[in-house]
């Protein structure tokens, strides 16, 4: 049978065409002449065609909707609706909207059957189709009032002032400061997050049994995150670099030395010492020193110098300054003086090798292995030719068996980027495309990013299932890394259940490019979890996936989706990283804190200042929570309104 010609509404915009097809053989929008504007009876004809789309998504994934826990069920429904409805270009039909003075569709989010519902009614209002006076939906405020109850859910209590909770990521030297626990949550803290990746369990529990006395003590919650490390896509060990201990005064910006290296002499022993200011030595040089004796040496480099004795630490052991740059390695021969009279000779013992690098540029070969062998830098032969290449190791199969030649590999959070030249069992050869600094050096356990391979790698990992057998006695949620496919989201399901741990949230972290393109149907996955669930945007390894130019673009875009499934949303990466680390924030910073409010919750990485970091984001999310709530601009009255900006100046309000 011959389908009927498609019927054309004519609409809006003659400079754009568009053609949003809403059902087969039917066109929503099309250019007209700038002379006919278009009428209400045209722009509600193209609403309720969205809004068939919208119901017509929700019969055809009806499936999913049964299978969303009570909680989640509302938003799986506003989910696919608000998807049905951005399949096509709304940008005409939201300039016609806003110039008769309705809602553009700009903030329909978290309400989409009910924002169309009430446009439509307005336009038959002015259409002449039904009376003007419009009783107010009761669904209007039903989306926000879910997303509301499911951050509580997930996060815990809204906290006084803002909406907005802090989330803060314990060091690991929190394990033995249960004062840094207290502080935090006195300061705004309002979740603190343990990092499986790093310490172990019994550290983990020291952490969250500080956390339970500092809430007792401040009458107050704080809610644990548990994030599981997931598949270790990073690079493996390297061969040590040479045992060379350097030392070096600090100079200023003309040379001039304005505080002498300083280091202890100590006996050596089997294992050399790790810490940097210590020179391990034969015990004969250090019998019978005193203040003003000195230890002369030729160093690595062929270099005469000396190093003075200027005092003793508490075991009585010489503390020796340099105003020279020292390079010492185990068997240089030390030679104790005192005026023109030897005393002494031993030499330097067994010292901490260098970390392993590998210098790159580009055009040069990396070769990714497969494997634990240490990766080394390549290999020359006598003349100074090639004689083997530079390889690195990788722990994870499924990159070996995914990755084609032409895919891009990136390193340490995109700082070197490489291309795919051929690939074999179980080696992979790269060739350098960019470093960011034109050269760069590429280090043990530096993380790998392939935003053009699809891994089929489970995010749930043999270790994540023995580390959630503590998670599961201690903590409130459980964040899983490297979360791509729905498959993921169930995995995690079923571990909590098999503990009978549905209770707690789960977190699916948002770090790469695959993650992204499938949030839709890992947000339906995750509906299911009777404990509720959140979304991390990791803006880390996710900008590095897609791009940094990207970044901005995808993030609103994770913002829209969740808050259209009325899932919870944690902002995350660098938030103040510059106040946390050094005491102060730039401008970019406080500008990104400050739009951090349009989540749920906002992440906080460690640092020295982190204490300062969480009073200053809280005293931030307070001020903007009267500004923005999401995307919607909040209108409070300003002081600068009136004009008397020379009494109130200080005032900022």
């Amino acid at each position: 049978m011959a389908q009927a010609a498609p019927r054309a509404v004519p609409l809006m915009d003659h400079e754009l065409v568009s053609t949003i097809r809403t059902a087969p053989g039917t066109v929503l929008l099309e250019p007209v002449s700038p002379s006919m504007p278009p009428s209400p009876p045209i722009l509600l004809a193209a609403v309720e065609r969205l809004r068939a789309c919208a119901l017509a998504l929700e019969r055809e994934r009806e499936t999913e909707l049964e299978r969303a826990a009570p909680h989640a069920r509302e938003g799986v429904c506003n989910l696919l609706h608000y998807l049905a409805v951005r399949r096509h270009d709304l940008r005409p039909l939201q300039r016609e909207l806003g110039r008769l003075g309705l809602s553009s569709l700009g903030r329909m989010e978290s309400r989409v059957m009910a924002t169309l519902d009430a446009v439509a009614r307005a336009l038959g209002a002015l259409a002449g189709r039904r009376a003007a006076v419009i009783e107010p939906d009761p669904r209007f405020e039903l989306g926000e009032s879910r997303l509301a109850a499911n951050a509580v859910q997930v996060f815990g209590p809204e906290p006084h002032a803002r909406a907005t909770r802090v989330m803060v990521t314990l060091p690991s030297e929190a394990a033995d400061a249960p004062g840094l626990i207290h502080e935090l949550l006195e300061a705004g803290a309002d979740l603190v997050r343990v990092n499986a990746a790093h310490d172990d369990a019994q550290a983990w529990t020291k952490m969250v049994g500080y956390v339970r006395a500092a809430e007792a003590a401040l009458d107050g919650g704080c809610r644990v995150s548990f994030d599981l490390a997931g598949p270790k896509l990073r690079t493996g060990t390297l061969e040590p670099g040479h045992a060379v201990l350097k030392l070096r005064p600090e100079r200023d910006a003309l040379g001039r030395v304005i505080a002498p290296a300083r280091v202890r002499l100590v006996p050596a022993q089997r294992v050399p010492p790790a810490a940097p200011d210590v020179v391990p030595v034969d015990s004969r040089l250090l019998h019978r020193v005193k203040l003003g004796d000195v230890f002369e040496m030729v160093d690595a480099r062929g270099r005469s110098r000396r190093l003075t004795v200027v005092g003793f630490d508490p075991d009585t052991r010489p503390v020796c300054e340099t105003d020279r740059t020292v390079y010492l390695v185990p068997g240089t021969v030390l030679v104790h003086r005192r005026g023109k009279r030897s005393a002494a000779e031993g030499e330097v013992g067994a010292l901490r090798p260098m970390p392993g690098e590998i210098p790159l540029q580009p055009g040069d070969r990396l070769d990714l292995v497969y494997g634990r062998q240490p990766g080394h830098a390549c290999r020359l032969n006598l003349d100074g030719r090639p004689l083997e290449p530079a390889s690195v190791s990788c722990e994870v199969r499924a990159v070996f068996d995914q990755i084609q030649p032409g895919h891009r590999v990136l390193f340490d959070d995109g700082t070197i980027g490489a291309v795919v030249k051929s690939v074999e069992r179980d080696r992979v050869v790269l060739e350098i495309v960019r470093c960011a600094d034109g050269t760069a050096k590429l280090r043990e356990e530096k993380g790998i990013n392939l935003p053009d391979t699809s891994l089929e790698l489970s995010a749930i990992t043999e270790d994540d299932l023995a580390d959630l057998a503590f998670a599961v006695e201690h903590v409130d949620l459980v964040s899983a890394s490297f979360v791509q496919r729905p498959e993921d989201v169930i995995a995690l399901r079923d571990a909590l259940a098999s503990h009978g741990a549905s209770r707690i949230g789960i977190v699916l972290k948002i770090e790469t490019a695959h993650a992204f393109a499938r949030l839709p149907e890992l947000l339906m996955a995750a509906a299911a979890h009777p404990g509720g669930a959140a979304v991390m945007v990791a803006r880390g390894d996710l900008a590095v996936e897609i791009g940094f130019e990207r970044l901005a673009e995808v993030q609103e875009e994770i913002l829209w989706l969740c808050e259209a499934a009325h899932v919870p949303v944690i902002w995350a990466t660098q938030v103040l990283e510059g106040l946390a680390r050094g005491g102060v924030p730039s401008r970019a910073e406080v500008t990104d804190a400050a739009m951090s409010g349009r989540a749920e919750c906002v992440m906080l990485n460690k640092g020295p200042r982190i204490v300062e970091t969480v009073a200053f984001l809280s005293d931030v999310l307070v001020r903007m929570s009267s500004h923005q709530a999401k995307k919607t601009p909040m209108m409070r009255a300003l002081s600068v309104s009136g004009m008397d900006g020379g009494r109130r100046a200080a005032g900022l309000s």
